[in-house]
């Protein structure tokens, strides 16, 4: 009986190493397999990263190349500018110089003849100038007008032309230093000027001269 008990023993406790060397082998495998994916997971992201780098890095090397084509077009189509009006300034200098020596060259008597033709264009401009200014005054002007009663208190009651009437009248304001102070185109009516302005104490030059014609006879 008493070998039969250790046998037993012997054989559970074999069978539970046997169950703690399965139960570890499995853990251990199950840890190696977390460990591996991991690593696989960081070589991932990091292969990633390093391929989003690159890309980036190449982005930006042809956007540096695509810049400096673009500038050096730039500079090259504004040299070929600068030298085609280069050579357009001295074409026309050139032209230029040609045409100065072809009037050079003209014969003195072309030049005598042309001489005397703006000296007779010279004069006969100052002859209409000299027409010009001796102008007649208009008959309609100078023809003598009867002032009214209330005119003649400050013209005169003898009949005169419209131009002496306007000198006049101005005199008369002139002395009396009946102009606005603040605007000089309005005029302060005195007592004989109330009479002709019909009532108004202040009139404008423009409403002045057709009260006074109303007043002419």
């Amino acid at each position: 009986m008493a070998v039969r008990r250790t046998k037993r023993k012997t054989a559970t406790k074999r069978k539970t190493t046997r169950r703690k060397a399965t139960t570890r082998r499995k853990t251990t495998k199950r840890v190696a397999r977390k460990t591996t994916r991991r690593k696989v997971a960081r070589k991932k992201t990091v292969r990633r990263k390093t391929a989003r780098r690159k890309n980036a890095r190449r982005k930006t090397t042809a956007r540096k190349t695509t810049r400096k084509s673009a500038t050096g077009r730039k500079r090259t189509t504004r040299k070929k500018a600068t030298t085609r009006r280069k050579k357009t300034v001295k074409r026309a200098s050139t032209r230029k110089k040609t045409t100065r020596k072809a009037s050079s060259r003209k014969s003195p008597a072309r030049r005598a003849s042309a001489s005397g033709g703006v000296k007779k264009k010279s004069a006969t401009k100052k002859v209409a100038k000299k027409k010009t200014a001796k102008r007649k005054p208009n008959a309609a002007f100078m023809k003598p007008v009867q002032p009214s009663m209330a005119l003649g208190e400050v013209v005169g009651h003898s009949p005169i032309p419209r131009t002496e009437v306007t000198k006049k009248l101005w005199a008369y304001i002139k002395k009396r230093g009946l102009q606005d102070d603040k605007n000089r185109r309005m005029i302060n009516a005195d007592a004989a000027l109330l009479k002709v302005f019909g009532g108004k104490k202040s009139v404008n030059m423009f409403e002045m001269t057709k009260l006074v014609s109303r007043h002419l006879t």
